[in-house]
């Protein structure tokens, strides 16, 4: 229904000052940037602090050496866990020079970094043989070169009983009340709820709440906790447990996976 409406009534088209513009935004703790769209493609990354990105179907925690670039249209909502200060890179449509269509995750490097902050620098009317005009058209061949990684976030699904299940793991990700209990008080069985899940988010309900605690431990040790005390307050006997899971999970260290490359 969506797709017919939009073809019988198209979007009016946004324009950017600038077909590549960037900006540098500061936010408190829980501030929120509610939900909404642009026409032109998103690239957003944290320079200090982390951020959580929502879209409909899935949430994203992005440390500073992550990115996550949002094609046009998607719906999405920001969430700053601490203080934090965001650089979003906006970018016209006709100058995407990549294939990614969907929400994307890639590794945000010092000079990534370094030329969308040039770019903010310019404001929103830089002159074409300024430094900001140079950074922008290096930063779009950069960005044509860089591999997605393959973090496909949070998926959430949309049974209204596993949405609960969700809601009370993202208060609680050292929880580790089983489906079974679960079932007792939906009036379903746990193997049930376990199907369900698998079928709304492509994984099992263990592997979803690994991917939850990753996220967590990410947003904890962003945020200057240690590595004891995030394994502990997440559920895990030992730092050794915990960086296993995380390893197995990401295929990095913690200290490793934060450090931009």
């Amino acid at each position: 229904m969506k797709e017919f409406l939009v073809r019988q009534y198209p979007r009016s088209r946004e324009r950017i000052s600038r077909p590549v513009f960037a900006a540098v935004s500061r936010y408190e703790h829980k501030d929120v940037s509610v939900w909404h769209q642009h026409s032109y493609g998103q690239l957003a990354f944290s320079i200090r602090g982390v951020v959580r990105m929502l879209t409909p179907t899935r949430t994203w925690t992005l440390p500073p050496s992550r990115a996550i670039w949002l094609p046009s249209y998607v719906d999405h909502e920001l969430h700053a866990v601490g203080k934090s200060e965001l650089c979003n890179v906006y970018i016209e449509p006709e100058l995407f020079p990549w294939s990614w269509t969907k929400p994307t995750i890639i590794a945000i490097t010092p000079l990534l970094r370094e030329l969308a902050i040039l770019v903010s620098e310019g404001g929103g009317e830089y002159s074409p043989d300024s430094r900001a005009a140079r950074a922008a058209s290096l930063l779009l061949e950069i960005l044509a070169e860089q591999p997605a990684l393959p973090e496909s976030g949070i998926p959430l699904p949309r049974d209204e009983r596993l949405l609960e299940i969700c809601a009370h793991l993202l208060n609680d990700p050292a929880s580790n009340q089983s489906l079974d209990v679960w079932g007792e008080k939906f009036g379903a069985t746990g193997r049930t709820l376990a199907n369900r899940f698998r079928e709304e988010t492509g994984l099992t309900y263990g592997l979803w709440q690994r991917q939850l605690r990753v996220a967590e431990a990410i947003t904890r040790l962003a945020n200057g906790q240690t590595v004891a005390k995030v394994a502990t307050d997440l559920g895990y006997s030992t730092s050794s447990a915990f960086i296993a899971m995380f390893r197995q999970a990401t295929g990095d260290s913690p200290q490793h996976y934060l450090v931009p490359k």
